[in-house]
């Protein structure tokens, strides 16, 4: 159980990272590998349905993506400045803040401005949005108010002036088109900087598959931040600090869950934010999911005793990243390395448009 971030590292070719999605959802591939044994299959996505079981509980989730990114000017000197919103400064849900009036509460961004921003400062944006900079919290990060005329919600704002956060490995613009691509087909609760990657693949028709084989399926929310993609700075793991982000349980989801753990029937997180998720609202004390919403910044990675979870399905991801180790928290960390080894040498497609792995028991 290695706590040092140059043990997760590999090799990787610029050109297997994946710039734009298939022209088909599920097109993608699927890496198959087993705890039990480390053993690996290559299939195809469109063949998941056969490799779960009747019985098992998938749970997704739910976070749409908002035009988070914000490109403006300061405000007397005309400096560039921008601005990605990343949650309502108090303790709400995102999805209910963005309906409110831009100034009804405060926010916290990650800046980047051409000579630093400090508290006073005022940004204007397209559509007459402004922010102003109230503090300046670190790493980047700032606490602001926005205003603009009455009669708007931030989220109608910010569909007007924002435009949608592309991952940085995506080198190329946004398109037209990733504006639905970059969405997941049940994607319902606004609040996420960044897609939940893994439930890209699916489509109506495997989620039909899926209920005719007898595989539930149950929504989890978290609004996923900007930590997802912040490299890790310090080489001991137990130093990094992981973005606080907020995520909500429903009582059904509850339920099915401390069901299926009851009835011995696998658990299937699809993505690394679901497993997040539930292993941070898991109640040792009643060993059971807990129903409502909670704020997490769990770091997972080797030695951790997973209570929610038995199945994970994911894309593939950056190396020296807190979500290759949280893979290797389940999988172990000398056959996720060698599973990825064998995925780069197989010309897998990799990050947030690419192929996915699906790790069993």
């Amino acid at each position: 159980m290695s706590s040092l971030l140059s043990d997760y590292d590999f090799a990787l070719p610029e050109a297997q990272i994946a710039q734009a999605p298939l022209a088909a959802r599920d097109a993608s591939r699927l890496m198959v590998v087993s705890r039990a044994s480390g053993a690996w299959s290559h299939r195809r996505f469109v063949e998941l349905p056969e490799l779960l079981r009747e019985g098992d509980l998938l749970v997704v989730n739910d976070a749409r993506v908002i035009p988070a990114r914000l490109l403006g000017s300061k405000v007397g000197t005309g400096g560039r400045v921008e601005l990605l919103v990343v949650r309502p400064a108090a303790a709400t849900l995102t999805s209910q803040a963005l309906g409110a009036a831009p100034e009804a509460l405060e926010w916290i961004c990650l800046g980047q401005a051409s000579k630093g921003l400090k508290p006073g400062a005022r940004v204007s944006f397209t559509g007459g949005l402004e922010a102003e900079v109230l503090e300046a919290l670190g790493g980047g990060e700032y606490r602001v108010r926005f205003h603009a005329a009455p009669g708007a919600s931030l989220a109608r704002l910010l569909d007007a002036a924002g435009r949608l956060p592309l991952p940085p490995y995506i080198t190329r613009p946004p398109e037209d088109a990733d504006a639905e691509r970059y969405q997941t087909v049940y994607a319902r609760a606004s609040g996420a900087v960044a897609a939940p990657t893994a439930g890209l693949h699916f489509t109506e028709a495997t989620f039909a598959a899926l209920a005719a084989r007898g595989v539930q399926r149950v929504e989890v929310t978290l609004d996923v931040g900007p930590g997802t993609f912040l490299p890790v700075r310090e080489e001991n793991l137990e130093k990094h600090h992981m973005h606080p982000e907020r995520y909500t349980v429903p009582e059904a989801t509850a339920r099915a869950v401390n069901a299926a753990r009851a009835e011995g029937r696998r658990v299937v997180a699809v993505g690394t934010t679901v497993v997040r998720t539930l292993e941070s609202a898991w109640d040792s004390a009643s060993g059971g999911l807990r129903a409502g919403p909670g704020e997490t910044s769990i770091f997972i990675r080797p030695g951790f005793t997973f209570r929610a979870v038995d199945v994970l399905l994911t894309n593939f991801h950056l190396p020296r990243s807190t979500l290759v180790v949280l893979v290797s928290a389940l999988l172990g960390r000398e056959r996720t390395l060698a599973a990825y080894r064998e995925a780069v040498a197989a010309g897998y497609r990799f990050f947030s448009y690419g192929d996915a792995m699906l790790v069993t028991e």
